[in-house]
């Protein structure tokens, strides 16, 4: 990366308890994420993809090792000031969508908006556009559980993206997508990072959103064996 990264980990651990048994999630492993990425985390189940995207996403704190953000120590950052940045600088993609039941599309997608203390009517415009972008406008009134599979994860994209992050986290965003709908979201988001400069770090094991990246860090046992 020529530009200073975003978000540098170096020795970054994190360990779990499964009963008895101790999990190494991540083995000290060292990475760096920069504006404009598309960077896939790759690697089977139980690698650490899920644990290091939300780690670096700050939902989470590393063991031991050290997380900089701009350069400045993100373990520093009480939890207040962790919200603040996730919700100002970060957005987020699950495989589950994670869509409020109750809420409409546009609701969902003005969420974290009225979160960050933006006004009504800025909020439902841009909820509006965001939609529009994502080729759901039309679908602007009706609930999650109404939408398809695909539907709902454009949702999920356009609420990911209501407050103009930097960085777009996706934890196997086409899981539960057939392969059509699938490229389709693919194709999405390379658009919206090409257009908008938004970066995208994805954890997946899919090799449909693997073929898709510019960068990919393969991990196994919570380590990094291999980058390209």
């Amino acid at each position: 990366m020529s530009a200073p990264p975003i978000l540098r980990g170096e020795g970054l651990t994190k360990t779990y308890r499964l009963g008895e048994q101790r999990v190494e999630a991540l083995a000290g492993l060292d990475i760096a994420f920069g504006a404009g990425e598309f960077t896939v985390l790759e690697g089977p189940s139980g690698s650490g993809k899920t644990t290091l995207l939300n780690v670096l996403g700050l939902l989470d704190r590393p063991d031991s090792g050290t997380l900089a953000l701009d350069g400045e120590d993100a373990g520093a950052l009480d939890e207040r000031a962790r919200a603040r940045v996730r919700l100002e600088r970060f957005g987020f993609v699950f495989q589950t969508f994670n869509l409020v039941p109750v809420l409409s599309a546009r609701e969902n997608v003005e969420y974290p908006m009225a979160l960050a203390g933006r006004g009504r009517a800025e909020r439902e415009a841009r909820a509006r556009a965001l939609l529009a972008g994502v080729g759901i406008a039309e679908k602007e009134d009706v609930r999650p559980d109404l939408l398809s599979g695909g539907q709902r994860q454009r949702v999920a994209i356009a609420r990911a993206l209501a407050n103009e992050p930097e960085i777009v986290f996706a934890d196997e965003p086409t899981a539960n997508l057939d392969s059509h709908t699938a490229g389709d979201i693919l194709d999405l988001m390379r658009r919206l990072n090409e257009d908008r400069g938004v970066a995208f770090l994805f954890a997946t094991h899919d090799p449909r959103v693997v073929e898709r990246a510019r960068r990919v860090v393969t991990l196994r046992d919570g380590a990094i064996v291999a980058r390209r």
